[in-house]
């Protein structure tokens, strides 16, 4: 199946609320107006619903309920909930898909965003974006199970979903992989440039005519993030050290030694999975 094709199943296109399509746009906009977003989120009732739930959650212990978008708002800031609602949008953006588990992609994406974002920190890059990026590199791997099961089946019992393998044999497969599938995705929901271009680049940051810094902070965030899911030890995570693309983000590897473990940094999300 070409690339494009891949979009003409309905079943394999995930329904983002405008509103997140909005609020990830905005990342690139100052002039980002919070009363006007607000009244927006407040339309949809199951992304109000997520965004509450996370905004009452523990992590946050907000001193009173926050019963209201304008509460979480007051309370916890236009950037923090502009992260959470393109969580709860993201993750609830695809219906279940046969013979693939939903909520560890979504594990793995989230611990993947908030690396990213942390690593964005530390390499100069736009945290947020980082973030966002991070939550959405491998969502191509979604949309190809969704428009073609069975040929997916086949390549992940060759590969699974956090292999870094996988990648190139849905290349060897298919011609293009999750990456490619990504990145077309982020052009037809019309993000800002910097997006698909990330997307595209992250996978091989190193080998492209122009290094992008948000790839290159991606690549490591993804990489970290399979570290944990697959269990690698201490000793087995500094064996893989991604040294070369280190130095070109300019960061020293103890930087990475002492970074929070990917399950602390992503406990803020807890509740949105649970």
């Amino acid at each position: 199946m070409q690339l494009d094709a891949l979009f003409d199943h309905a079943s394999a296109l995930p329904t983002v609320p405008k509103v997140v399509q909005e609020l990830i746009t905005s990342l690139d906009d100052d002039n980002t107006l919070i009363g006007d977003l607000a009244p927006k989120i407040a339309a949809d009732p199951v992304l109000s619903a997520r965004l509450l739930r996370l905004a009452n959650s523990a992590y946050y212990h907000p001193s009173r309920p926050i019963g209201t978008i304008e509460d979480a708002l007051r309370m916890l800031g236009f950037s923090t909930v502009r992260t959470l609602v393109i969580s709860a949008g993201l993750t609830s953006s695809f219906r279940p898909i046969p013979g693939l588990d939903l909520a560890a992609f979504w594990r793995y994406s989230l611990k993947a965003a908030v690396i990213a974002r942390w690593l964005a920190q530390q390499a100069g890059a736009e945290p947020n974006q980082a973030f966002t990026l991070g939550l959405m590199h491998g969502i191509g791997q979604l949309v190809m199970h969704a428009a073609m099961p069975e040929k997916m089946l086949a390549v992940a019992r060759i590969a699974g979903g956090f292999d870094p393998r996988r990648s190139d044999v849905e290349k060897y497969s298919f011609g293009y992989s999750f990456v490619d599938v990504g990145a077309r995705l982020a052009e037809l929901w019309r993000f800002p440039n910097a997006y698909p271009a990330a997307l595209r680049a992250w996978s091989e940051p190193l080998e492209q005519p122009e290094f992008d810094r948000l790839a290159g902070v991606l690549n490591i965030a993804a990489w970290r993030a399979r570290c944990d899911v697959n269990g690698l030890d201490p000793d087995e995570i500094a064996g893989t050290l991604p040294f070369k693309l280190l130095d070109a983000l300019e960061i020293d590897e103890a930087v990475i030694e002492d970074m929070p473990s990917p399950r602390e940094l992503a406990s803020e999300f807890d509740a949105l999975l649970a």
